[in-house]
């Protein structure tokens, strides 16, 4: 195999443009096809009259021959992917879109962000490190989507720029990045939030009260009680609830963020507040839009000033087992969570058991 450095005329012979001559021709990795030469988009002077463009011609074929030997060293070791050019011309964004639409909400969150950012216009050989950066740079200052008068919280925009990154990452697995631009990225970092969670004495003056939507009522409790996030509250039916195999009933279900599937125990209290069983959804009729408006109204009347949100019930399932002693392993398993250190955030002593330790140490 020989690799020769060799120039064509163009525009009526007054420039050259470089090019590499194959020998023998070399397979294209994606369509099978034969080449003998590859177009370096470099370009020099015919005749070259001054002596800046006499360097010039000595600088652009001094490149030209670097590139030569690149691509001897890349033919020895059988890595012919530089020859199909055609993959970093394609649009990035359908790439982006194709993985957000199999990976759920928040993937698509960030496709959304990204598309503000590029003006709907990004192709694989767009992408570098620079361009990613000022992307970093867009997160961190933006608004919500969907709340327009308001900024995404850091820890949104450091988990979004996070997934990002696995769309790079995934980019370059599968060859469309010549590079794995990540290698070059800074993350942005976290901060600490409180998170926000019921008291037991407030779960039951949840319990006691009305609500405008009683279905909403129950499916908060459920949540309270089983640490579910509104989307599996909202798609639970009843066939995922099942005799447990040692006593009473559990749940067996897909969970919507991990896509796997989980056992829940749960016990005679959380199961009545299903209602009498039947086919189907189990709590007909709760739609998303009640956990926004009309919860903050309901908590409001029942005297609970809180900024909670339905999420904020599965917070308070975690903070209160753990709060009762249930081991973290344990809490684990119930939340589903992937992670030990997601868990143990949760672990942090309760505002009860602070005032308990306060009030241990006495001088009388």
């Amino acid at each position: 195999m020989s690799v020769t450095l060799r120039q064509k005329p163009i525009k009526g012979g007054k420039e050259q443009s470089l090019y590499l001559d194959f020998y023998p021709a070399i397979k294209n990795p994606q369509t099978g096809k034969l080449t003998r030469r590859e177009f370096l988009s470099i370009y020099i002077q015919s005749k070259p009259v001054t002596s800046a463009e006499k360097e010039l011609v000595k600088e652009k074929k001094a490149k030209a021959e670097a590139m030569k030997g690149l691509r001897e060293l890349q033919i020895i070791n059988e890595k012919y992917d530089f020859i199909d050019k055609t993959r970093f011309k394609m649009c990035f964004l359908d790439y982006f879109y194709d993985l957000a639409k199999v990976k759920g909400d928040k993937w698509i969150m960030v496709y959304s962000h990204f598309v503000n950012f590029s003006n709907d216009k990004c192709s694989f050989g767009d992408l570098t490190s620079d361009l990613c950066d000022k992307f970093r740079e867009y997160l961190i200052n933006a608004n919500q989507l969907k709340n327009k008068d308001y900024k995404l919280s850091q820890n949104s925009a450091s988990a979004y720029f996070r997934t990002f990154r696995a769309v790079l990452k995934k980019a370059y697995q599968d060859r469309y990045l010549r590079e794995n631009i990540n290698d070059f990225l800074e993350s942005i970092k976290e901060t600490d939030v409180k998170k926000e969670y019921l008291t037991l004495a407030e779960i039951k003056i949840m319990a006691e009260s009305q609500c405008e939507f009683p279905v909403l009522k129950s499916a908060a409790l459920f949540s309270c009680l089983t640490g579910l996030r509104i989307s599996d509250v909202i798609s639970l039916e009843w066939e995922h609830i099942t005799p447990s195999p040692l006593n009473g009933f559990c749940i067996r279900k897909r969970i919507q963020k991990s896509k796997r599937e989980e056992t829940i125990p749960i016990s005679t209290e959380t199961l009545a507040l299903c209602g009498k069983r039947e086919t189907g959804i189990v709590f007909k009729g709760l739609k998303r839009t009640m956990i926004n408006a009309p919860l903050k109204k309901w908590l409001k009347e029942i005297g609970i000033t809180k900024h909670i949100t339905f999420h904020c019930f599965r917070n308070t399932n975690a903070t209160l087992l753990a709060a009762l002693g249930v081991d973290i392993l344990t809490i684990r398993s119930m939340l589903a969570h992937k992670n030990i250190k997601t868990t143990q955030l949760y672990a942090n002593p309760s505002d009860e058991k602070k005032i308990e330790a306060a009030n241990a140490i006495t001088l009388s």
